[in-house]
């Protein structure tokens, strides 16, 4: 086993490095009742998401069944990780939420996420629910008393200028970009061969193991990136189109032998066949009237280290598009890290991918 590297063996205790206040102070706003939010508030937050998206005219909108994913995670806790501001109808007017996921292994992450109502704004709200936010955030940090590096995160549309600034009052800084692109579906899509024993199969629920293994192997060199949970890899689906996903898998006998320990899945060496590299798709409907075109969103791509070099991005992303025109959508899309270091840029121009907008990941690292 090599050595840890120098910078873990002298970081400070986490508690130390992220102050975690001992109470995270409630906003004070005139006219605004907050507490935590419950499930039953998701159609009403849906509606001031969706008031918020119109009004900074986001590329995309955010569906009714997104906004319930907010609710769900067994490693939620709603009473002390959501806040809501309510009028004196009681209609949500603005909202946060901060999020730890189990599984991280190099940095452990908290996310924040929120908005405040347009007809709120300029009155310092959005100020004090980031600063609840980031406090909240501080505290779930100490509490995982893990020995890691530590980040709080949020994200904001490139041309949201609002949002940036606000994150950047609130000491964070701007430290990763992404660029949404998208590809014409009239133009045709190249046909492409793999080598013996690789095959390009459908997605299905009885590989999908397979294929968190396949994910957690083929991101474990990018920035940013942790280790999936079982629990962690099937939240966030109400989008998800098993039709438009596709695998590439290996299920020659020594396929599994070729693999890190605890890479390959149990009976890979029988029934369950190696998953060399997946395409998973998102169906965005309610996200075409707002873009002004149909289209097929490519997820998450990924290929294992050990199948590099192999053709088979270019045969997910062939057979991915292939399945988004038989679907009758005009564009695929996906978005891309502008720092990844597969030189993923250079395959998707290279396909006939073009930006169409871009996003920021705002950050404090501790």
């Amino acid at each position: 086993m090599s050595p840890a590297p120098a910078a873990r063996q002298t970081l400070a205790p986490i508690a130390e490095r992220v102050a975690a206040p001992d109470a995270v102070p409630v906003p004070q706003v005139d006219g605004l009742t907050w507490r935590p939010l419950v499930v039953e508030d998701a159609p009403a937050l849906f509606r001031l998401i969706a008031a918020v998206e119109e009004h900074d005219k986001h590329p995309y909108r955010t569906a009714l069944e997104e906004t319930e994913e907010i609710f769900e995670g067994e490693w939620r806790d709603l009473t002390r990780d959501t806040l809501v501001g309510t009028d004196a109808d009681g209609e949500p007017r603005a909202y946060a939420t901060v999020e730890t996921r189990p599984g991280d292994t190099t940095v452990v992450r908290a996310f924040v996420q929120g908005a405040v109502h347009p007809q709120w704004r300029g009155r310092g709200v959005g100020r004090q629910v980031i600063a609840w936010s980031t406090a909240r955030a501080r505290q779930l940090l100490a509490a995982s008393g893990k020995e890691l590096p530590a980040r709080i995160a949020g994200y904001a549309q490139d041309d949201d200028e609002l949002e940036c600034r606000l994150f950047e009052a609130a000491g964070f800084t701007a430290n990763r970009f992404y660029s949404n692109l998208r590809r014409d579906l009239s133009v045709p899509v190249p046909e492409v061969t793999l080598g013996e024993g690789l095959r390009v199969v459908p997605w299905s629920p009885e590989l999908d193991e397979a294929t968190r293994l396949a994910h957690n192997d083929a991101f474990r060199d990018h920035w940013g990136s942790e280790p999936a949970t079982p629990e962690s890899w099937v939240h966030g689906r109400s989008m998800f189109a098993p039709e438009w996903s596709v695998l590439v898998v290996d299920d020659s006998p020594a396929a599994s032998g070729s693999l890190p320990d605890g890479a390959a899945p149990a009976g890979s060496a029988g029934d369950v066949p190696v998953v060399a590299g997946y395409l998973l798709s998102g169906r965005y409907e309610h996200d075409w009237p707002v873009q002004g075109y149909s289209s097929g969103y490519t997820e998450t791509l990924g290929v294992r280290r050990a199948y590099r070099g192999r053709k088979i991005a270019v045969a997910l992303l062939s057979a991915g598009m292939a399945a988004y025109k038989e679907g009758g959508v005009d564009f695929a899309e996906l978005d891309v890290d502008t720092e990844n270091p597969s030189g993923a840029h250079g395959l998707y121009a290279s396909l006939g991918y073009e930006k169409t907008d871009g996003s920021r990941m705002y950050s404090i690292e501790l």
